[in-house]
This record gives C-alpha cells, structure tokens and sequence, in this order.
C-alpha cells in the first residue's frame, strides 16, 4: 500500500540525507511492513507543500501508547507508532 503523509522541512532533509531513518507519527492510520511511504515536505510557515517528495519502504513498525506527543485522550485511542524505512 502507498500511504502519503506531510514532513516538515528539517526532518525532510535528514531522511533525504540517510541520518534519519524512521517515523513517530500517531497511529490513527494503519501501516505495515511492505507499504511505500511517501512523504511529502509540508513547509508549516507558508501553509504549503513545497514539491519535494521521498518515498520509503516500511520495514517495521512499532505500536505504544507509552509517549506524551499527543493529548492523553489521542494517544489513549489511536496508540503511537514508530516506523523504521530504507
């Protein structure tokens, strides 16, 4: 499956680098081992994607509820997931 999601700049930059090789996103959205994920630098000051985009194969994921990131009610209903690519 090929799943899109927003990415701001910084960290787009440091998955197209290679330094940053997974993702902490809410887990209101399934994913798993096989999918393409594609992520699309979202720049959060203008509102706006910028056209750059990177697609990466998940290799595994991870589910918690463990994190504070979100509202406790958020988190307490989706769970976080962790997803490692290359």
């Amino acid at each position: 499956m090929k799943i899109e999601k927003k990415v701001w700049p910084e960290y787009f930059r440091k998955i197209k680098s290679g330094e940053k090789t997974f993702e902490l996103r809410l887990a209101d959205w399934k994913c798993k081992i096989g999918d393409v994920l594609v992520l699309k630098e979202w720049d959060p000051k203008t509102q706006k994607y910028t056209g750059r985009e990177i697609s990466k194969k998940v290799t595994y994921v991870i589910k918690t509820k463990n994190q504070k990131f979100w509202s406790k009610e958020e988190i307490e209903k989706y769970g976080l997931q962790i997803i490692a690519f290359k």
